[in-house]
């Protein structure tokens, strides 16, 4: 008898309400934990991101393809900065997801909450490893999306009781402050004694000074995109530098080649142990953003939906 193949099932289309109630920051951190240390461990087939620039619209695109154990996969994300005036959000994503063993396509997602959230986990990773343990105090300069997300995420590894945001729109900052029980001040005043302090605010200049930071401090450095654009300034560099990818950070990141800081360690490398915990006045982990991190954020997905993969 010949064997017939079988025909191939519809492909699930999950749109961004549909994946909101099946991902949670609480399941999302030691998940993006485990895929840091197989990404740093050369588990992950990860290529660093193609970008195509959109010239005409000030934005690019981003291809992001990874296979990671039973799953493949890529994710497609816009960045078009110029949204904000539209009112809109500046990334627009989708991920595909393949099962790993068969090649056969699982799902479309959404992309846009899962980059929110992954990009918000792996900063409590790094807050949870890198920060001290009595960290109390809280600086967020930024006052979007990621700014809401990193206060949800850092404050299920951290017990902050003093939180500063600033943000260069001083009614966006107000409103912040107002949300998550925070304070509005200016940058330097956010910053000054701020155990961990957070950037994610698009800024393609320097927005946080080297100077205005204390010993042991930590900080997130999440808003600047692309080689051109840095949010700290090289005095804030100088301490230890801990990157997601040191291969995307070498080609990607604004901070780090523009202050010429030199990196001590991927994240990956820290949490598995196969290199110490930096001793460095200040620490900086630079996030860049990995496709394995969308991979293990759509497989949880998956399986609060009961599709096979494997």
């Amino acid at each position: 008898m010949v064997a017939h193949p079988r025909s191939a099932p519809a492909i699930r289309f999950l749109d961004e309400e549909a994946i909101r109630p099946l991902l949670h920051l609480e399941d999302l951190i030691p998940a993006m934990e485990r895929a840091l240390i197989d990404f740093s461990a050369g588990r992950v087939v990860h290529p660093v991101r193609s970008i195509v620039p959109v010239t005409e619209h000030h934005g690019f695109m981003g291809v992001m393809p990874a296979v990671y154990g039973d799953v493949m996969g890529a994710k497609l994300v816009n960045f078009y900065p110029e949204n904000i005036s539209r009112g809109i959000p500046t990334h627009q994503a989708v991920i595909a997801l393949f099962n790993g063993e068969t090649g056969e396509p699982l799902a479309m997602m959404d992309g846009r909450l899962i980059t929110e959230l992954r990009t918000a986990a792996v900063s409590g990773v790094a807050t949870k490893l890198l920060s001290a343990p009595n960290a109390k105090s809280l600086a967020i300069l930024g006052s979007g999306v990621q700014a809401r997300s990193h206060f949800r995420a850092l404050s299920l590894v951290r017990k902050f009781d003093d939180v500063r945001v600033w943000s260069r729109n001083p009614e966006n900052a107000q409103q912040l402050a107002k949300e998550i029980g925070a304070k509005a001040t200016p940058a330097e005043e956010a910053v000054r004694e701020a155990d961990v302090v957070v950037t994610v605010t698009g800024s393609p200049v320097p927005v946080l000074r080297g100077a205005w930071l204390k010993p042991g401090a930590l900080v997130n450095a999440v808003g600047a995109v692309g080689t051109k654009n840095r949010e700290l300034d090289d005095d804030a560099m100088r301490g230890a530098v801990i990157v997601d990818s040191r291969e995307a950070a070498m080609k990607e990141s604004g901070d780090i080649l523009q202050s010429n800081a030199k990196i001590y360690a991927e994240l990956g490398d820290l949490l598995a142990g196969t290199k110490p915990l930096p001793q460095a006045e200040i620490t900086v982990f630079k996030s860049l953003g990995l496709a394995v991190e969308d991979l293990a954020s759509a497989k949880l997905v998956l399986h609060a939906l009961r599709i096979g993969a494997g």
